[in-house]
């Protein structure tokens, strides 16, 4: 689950990272009343899951209520890139001597967690990792023995940090904590700034936490009843699917988290693009598999839907099974390509047979299935 910026500077907070207080505000009104708070000048930042607000115009300063309200005012209900500002979070500005970057997430082919740690900050991370990846600092950090003050000074002397290189290091760790005992996925700030004052800033603060913790957190329901979701997520959600939507052309139903990455990844291998993350789970029965396929069936940028199927416990004739059924409740407006492998797989490429056609493909392995998917797309986009 991502967190807007306010809700991930409460999560810094209650680390002991420092960072502003603020107000979230829907109204014009609520700004003014905010600002005659906390005291002009104040910023005023959309509040929506996407990068680049400042240079997409979702972040002013106002250094009066005039200023406030014509900012405030052009800031609520803009499209910032594809996102309605319904909220913006109004704080004290900043002066603002030095930018930093700084995130922890984890390192899956490490097997550890990584430390980025960067003087250049304030800008694209992304581009500074293609144009100067030498400015990045990459640390790894056992999770047994955790970021010791040691490895944090020896990622700031790395990142070629002067300015705050002494407090620095216990930031780091404040914000490690954060990302450990806050099960969280990546915590990133971006600008960690040197105030003029010289303190450490959390100026922004990108959070993504991890679903699987949830249950030891049920503080996490308000960041729920918040949470922004697309029309094909809020639909897979109600039916209880693990689904995350993409930009591509070619849905992807999957049984397993890893085989679903999988599928992905071998799409993107033969020149297609996944429309969608989705993971039947263990055990795709019709119903499960209806209510994948009414899901991906909703999507308009689908042109073709890749079911790739690896039997374990799960049975692929249940699966194929489960499909046949699902077909007859669900219409689809593209191709369908199936591979089954593993447990009973040609029991279940038989009972498919029954409803092969030129729409509904069965292939025999995971490289050839994915071809012909983006295949059918690319025949469907032309």
């Amino acid at each position: 689950m991502d967190l807007k910026e306010y809700q991930g500077k409460d999560l810094f907070r209650r680390f002991g990272v420092p960072t502003s207080e603020g107000r979230v505000c829907v109204t014009v009104e609520e700004a003014v009343a905010a600002a005659e708070t906390l005291g002009y000048p104040v910023v005023v930042k959309a509040q929506v899951l996407v990068g680049g607000r400042g240079k997409a115009g979702g972040v002013r300063v106002a250094a009066t209520e005039e200023a406030l309200r014509e900012a405030a005012g052009a800031i609520l209900g803009m499209d910032l890139k594809g996102h309605r500002v319904k909220e913006v979070w109004i704080e004290p500005a900043s002066d603002i001597r030095r930018e930093y970057y700084a995130s922890f997430t984890l390192d899956r082919t490490a097997r550890q967690y990584l430390l980025m740690l960067s003087a250049m900050g304030g800008v694209d991370i992304e581009e500074v990792a293609r144009t100067h990846p030498e400015a990045i600092a990459r640390v790894h950090i056992d999770p047994i023995d955790g970021l010791t003050p040691a490895l944090a000074e020896q990622a700031v002397a790395t990142a070629g940090i002067d300015e705050g290189r002494e407090e620095l290091p216990a930031m780091l760790g404040a914000l490690y904590r954060a990302f450990v005992e806050g099960d969280a996925d990546l915590v990133e700030v971006n600008p960690l700034i040197v105030r003029s004052d010289g303190k450490l800033w959390a100026l922004d603060a990108k959070v993504t936490l991890d679903d699987s913790a949830a249950f030891r957190h049920p503080e996490w329901e308000a960041y729920r009843a918040d949470e922004e979701l697309d029309s094909r997520e809020a639909i897979a959600r109600a039916r209880g699917l693990n689904y995350i939507g993409l930009e591509g052309s070619v849905g992807i139903i999957a049984n397993g988290a890893g085989l679903a990455m999988s599928t992905l990844d071998v799409v993107q291998q033969v020149g297609g693009r996944a429309a969608n993350f989705l993971d039947l789970g263990g055990g795709a029965g019709a119903d499960t598999m209806t209510a994948a396929l009414e899901v991906i069936a909703t999507d308009p940028q689908v042109r073709a839907l890749l079911v790739n199927i690896f039997g374990g416990i799960t049975r692929c004739d249940e699966v194929a099974r489960g499909i046949v059924a699902a077909l007859e409740r669900v219409r689809l407006p593209f191709p369908m390509v199936v591979r089954l492998d593993g447990t009973n797989a040609a029991e279940g490429r038989a009972i498919l047979s029954s409803v092969v056609s030129d729409s509904i493909i069965v292939e025999p392995t995971m490289i050839k299935a994915a071809e012909r998917a983006v295949a059918e797309a690319s025949k469907a986009v032309a």
